[in-house]
């Protein structure tokens, strides 16, 4: 069944007069100039500094609120030797954020401890309970990172305690800000720092930058060199983690970062990029992967990820922190283990929640809300995002797991969001915070906990709020391409000279391009039928493309379809041989072929409205045309094919018999008449596909007893 398409926003219809000018003077090809523009970088000196990373500087760390205050304090309780517990969140950018901090106070001689909550049984952001066992354990100073900006209630328990709290994090600000000795977010309504989008590990190493500066009195770009050649490596991961925008300080962080991490000396992240590597290249090529923000991405931070998701984050901050080769090897052996299981636990919740979602439906503006007693909290905040992009909607995936009495109206659930552009999540939940517990996050992802009783004014709330959000417009999901290639710029020059634009990321993504009018010459599903590998054609030229996480029975399309393709451009390093590779970001029915059956759809409705609008030869089928089609279903029937739709039927019949008087119209009415005089069995799955199953029988159809084809030739009295 073809699906319906998505929106396509393409940037550059054309080469741009800018982009033309940037030719000239940066002495680049047309593509990359044109990729240059479509970031924003309109004038030669922007696009040189671009290339260059030149302008980009790192700001001040004392520009950020607090920051003095928070660090001074911070140096205090090195120098008396307080009890310090850095208190971290469990994904990628919280590890990160705990490793480096501890890292630096433990070179200082801090006594420093950290606590990392557990997702299953605590969930996200500081808790009472966790307080409660700081000062059971003589703690004398909390440090947050990557959480805590929402904490009120809990720095005003832990300041009963006598407990002092400096808090660095970078989601957002409620309008009262927690009582702490500091509170150091680039996003406090009343920051003036020149940069909102950090990282919580951002944030963290701009405070490492204040401290280094503080206790050495060196210059401040002395003390920044020191600490980004020590810690950038750590902090690139978790901005990359963490989906930041990769412009202003965070390019120049994971441009560094990515740097150091190839020759990193820290031996626990050494054995997890090891891993990594030589796990892609049990399949692959034996040459290194290059350590890229792709790599960082989609290979290592789900390893890092998984041990918070569904077992224990400190596992993660215990590999960073490794001295011992021997044990860091284990923990980043047991990472990748967790990992697999994560993917198989993702997998069986997603294919629950497809099922519900399926069988019950949702409204096109509204929020798709799940629940159920036994999903693994670590998880679903992923098969939320699953369940977003699928359906185009927001979602949120709540679990009562760990709830002695998960039925009970008191028993609490941890829930994960994702939203799509149009509504901001935070604000969303803020909407209805009267109904819940706790929650934070970001405007495209959230986590929350709700009391069960409160579940189903929730949903009546939220989709209420989205209702007003898309203002009854149904959200579109959109796909934005850089601009379309011909066949003959495509090369493995072209894919090494937008390397140039990297490191990718938010604001500045992997450029992504399409090719229209492409054949499908064979389709060959891979890591057992989880990906597939396609062989793309056009001007007598083949390519090779990849098709991530699409089986072969989800695939829409077939060999021989006209498509037009949306891909990433790589190049493939096999056995020292370097070829050019798409990697498929979408793909759909070729837009000639899309207007033909728009345009025949259109067409159709007019005749039913009694409008002729075509001549007899277009709309009339005659007995040769229905022996044709007749001929064509039986042969794919006897191959076990049962489905198709209206256009790929009249392609594939074009492409084997080379003819030029069958048309979109006249097919479908030659399907009508079959299934009106039982010829053939026809369902009609919508509008633009169909099933079919034949009626053999020994007597031969009177194909002029149908009261279409009557009905047709009426409508041309003349002939």
């Amino acid at each position: 069944m073809i699906k319906d398409r998505k929106v396509w926003n393409v940037k550059a219809e054309s080469t741009s007069a800018i982009a033309m000018e940037l030719m000239k003077a940066l002495g680049i090809g047309e593509v990359l100039a044109t990729l240059i523009v479509n970031r924003g970088y309109t004038t030669i000196e922007a696009a040189r500094s671009f290339l260059e990373k030149s302008t980009e500087i790192l700001h001040d760390p004392f520009l950020l609120n607090d920051m003095e205050k928070g660090a001074k304090r911070i140096l205090d309780a090195v120098k008396n030797k307080e009890n310090i517990c850095i208190y971290g969140d469990y994904d990628v950018d919280g590890v990160t954020s705990v490793s480096i901090l501890y890292m630096y106070l433990e070179k200082m001689g801090a006594s420093v401890r950290y606590y990392i909550p557990s997702r299953k049984g605590e969930g996200y952001g500081v808790s009472e309970m966790a307080i409660n066992k700081l000062h059971n354990e003589g703690t004398d100073l909390i440090i947050t990172v990557d959480t805590g900006v929402t904490a009120n209630k809990e720095v005003e328990i832990a300041r009963g305690f006598g407990i002092d709290v400096v808090i660095t994090d970078h989601h957002e600000c409620q309008i009262e800000l927690p009582s702490a000795v500091a509170v150091i977010n680039p996003k406090r309504h009343d920051s003036t720092y020149p940069f909102q989008h950090l990282a919580g590990v951002g944030v963290v190493f701009k405070l490492l930058c204040a401290l280094e500066k503080l206790r050495t009195d060196d210059s401040l770009m002395e003390c920044v060199k020191r600490i980004s050649y020590e810690y950038a490596d750590l902090t690139a991961i978790g901005t990359i983690a963490d989906v930041m925008p990769v412009k202003d300080e965070n390019r120049l962080i994971i441009s560094l970062g990515l740097n150091l991490i190839e020759k990193t000396d820290k031996i626990g992240l050494s054995a997890l990029i090891n891993l990594c590597r030589s796990n892609d290249a049990k399949s692959r090529s034996k040459s290194k992967k290059k350590i890229s923000s792709g790599f960082i991405g989609f290979t290592v931070a789900p390893r890092i990820n998984a041990a918070g998701r569904i077992s224990d984050a400190s596992m993660a901050v215990e590999l960073f922190l490794s001295k011992d080769a021997v044990r860091a090897e284990e923990y980043a052996a047991k990472l990748c283990d967790i990992n697999k299981d994560r993917q198989l636990e993702e997998n069986r919740i997603a294919d629950e929640a497809y099922a519900y979602i399926e069988e019950n439906g949702y409204q096109p503006d509204g929020v798709i809300i799940l629940d159920n007693n036994e999903w693994h909290h670590g998880v679903i905040g992923i098969v939320a995002s699953r369940i977003s992009e699928r359906y185009c909607l927001p979602a949120i995936l709540i679990s009562f797991e760990g709830n002695e009495e998960p039925d009970d109206d008191e028993a609490i659930g941890k829930g994960s969001g994702r939203s799509v552009h149009g509504m901001n999540l935070v604000d969303a939940l803020l909407y209805c915070s009267d109904l819940l517990e706790r929650f934070g996050g970001h405007e495209l992802a959230a986590g929350l906990t709700v009391k069960k009783k409160n579940l189903p004014a929730l949903k009546e709330k939220m989709n209420e709020y989205a209702s007003h959000c898309f203002n009854g417009t149904t959200p579109t999901s959109a796909l934005d391409i850089d601009c379309y290639l011909d066949t003959d710029q495509i090369s493995i020059s072209l894919a090494s000279d937008i390397g140039m634009l990297e490191p990718y990321g938010v604001s500045n993504p992997v450029p992504t391009f399409a090719v229209s009018q492409m054949i499908i010459e064979d389709i060959v599903p891979v890591g057992m039928n989880r990906h597939l590998k396609l062989i793309l054609s056009k001007n007598g030229k083949t390519y090779t493309a990849m098709r991530f996480c699409v089986s072969i029975e989800e695939f829409e399309y077939h060999i021989n379809d006209e498509v037009d393709v949306a891909f990433n451009l790589e190049i493939n390093d096999f056995m020292n041989v370097k070829n050019i590779q798409f990697n498929v970001k979408d793909i759909r029915l070729s837009d000639n072929l899309f207007k033909l059956q728009e345009d025949g759809e259109n067409c159709l409705k007019s005749i039913k409205e009694g409008k002729i609008t075509v001549p007899f030869e277009e709309l009339v089928p005659q007995r040769s045309d229905f022996a044709l089609v007749y001929n064509f279903l039986l042969k794919e029937a006897r191959e076990g094919k049962n489905e198709y739709s209206y256009i790929r039927l009249l392609c594939a019949i074009h492409h084997k018999y080379d003819i030029e008087n069958l048309g979109y119209i006249k097919l479908k009415m030659i399907i009508k008449i079959f299934r009106e005089l039982n010829i053939v069995s026809i369902d009609e799955i919508d509008t633009y596909n169909f099933k079919f199953k034949f009626n053999y029988t020994k007597d031969k159809t009177n194909l002029e007893k149908s009261n279409i084809l009557k009905k047709l030739k009426n409508l041309y009295p003349s002939r």
